[in-house]
């Protein structure tokens, strides 16, 4: 698959319809991206690009823990756009709440399926079509979290899969070196969005007690993914973390 050299990137953004990606996905939009917008719901999908100029945004509802659903959507990228430059590994969920003893096995698979299951199964779809395309190569970009660094209390599942897709990113980077891909990581804590609406409530800290944290607007993240995405494929931001300057993070809280 030849591209003109004047074609506009592409790119595909999970967890697209709502928060974090939906920013993600329109700074994008607005840097002259084609995108492809995953996610669950198709409404949100739909209201999430609706702005677009024509032929510059798909919304392709999306459950990243299909692998079947995770391969419709990159044919549909082949199909209509014939190349990926980017790939945003953004669709994620916290799941239900509890320490090792407490979470059942169904829980732990359903975070493990959605996070680093369909992150890898992504991000594996996302490297066959930069492999083969031409020019070949591109960029993929994980959202990690802080978590991937320090858990929060009774976090067992969302915690492992996030030190997992530390290594997932590591592991990318080194087998896309001889092909011209390379893969990054944002690690965010408290950007303001739907899943972090009761943290500014009130949170559980390491002490056991329940404290409001401050938040950030989201519009800095998608900020942070565009520097990332538009290196060129020579320079790579490895591990980028962005946080509200005052959350209970660094030290003691």
């Amino acid at each position: 698959m030849t591209t003109q050299p004047d074609a506009p990137k592409t790119a595909v953004v999970t967890g697209a319809g709502v928060g974090l990606g939906r920013h993600i996905a329109r700074a994008l939009l607005a840097d002259g991206y084609r995108v492809a917008l995953a996610g669950r719901r198709p409404e949100p999908l739909r209201e999430a690009c609706a702005d677009a100029a024509d032929g510059m945004a798909l919304a392709v509802p999306t459950d990243v823990a299909d692998p079947d659903a995770v391969a419709a959507l990159f044919d549909t990228v082949r199909t209509q756009w014939g190349r990926l430059d980017l790939l945003v590994n953004n669709a994620g969920t916290f799941g239900v709440p509890g320490a090792v003893d407490q979470v059942s096995v169904a829980d732990w698979r359903q975070v493990v399926d959605v996070n680093l299951t369909g992150a890898f199964v992504c991000a594996q779809h996302a490297v066959r079509l930069m492999k083969e395309q031409d020019p070949r190569g591109g960029r993929i970009i994980n959202n990690g979290s802080i978590s991937a660094h320090t858990p929060r209390p009774g976090s067992v599942a969302y915690t492992a899969t996030k030190h997992a897709i530390t290594g997932l990113t590591k592991s990318i980077s080194l087998d896309g070196r001889e092909f011209d891909i390379a893969c990054g990581q944002i690690d965010i804590g408290n950007a303001a969005s739907e899943m972090t609406e009761v943290i500014a409530v009130g949170a559980r800290q390491a002490d056991g007690s329940i404290r409001a944290e401050p938040t950030f607007d989201p519009a800095h993240v998608a900020e942070a993914v565009r520097y990332m995405a538009g290196l060129p494929l020579d320079a790579n931001v490895q591990f980028l973390t962005i946080t509200a300057t005052t959350m209970p993070y660094i030290g003691r809280g």
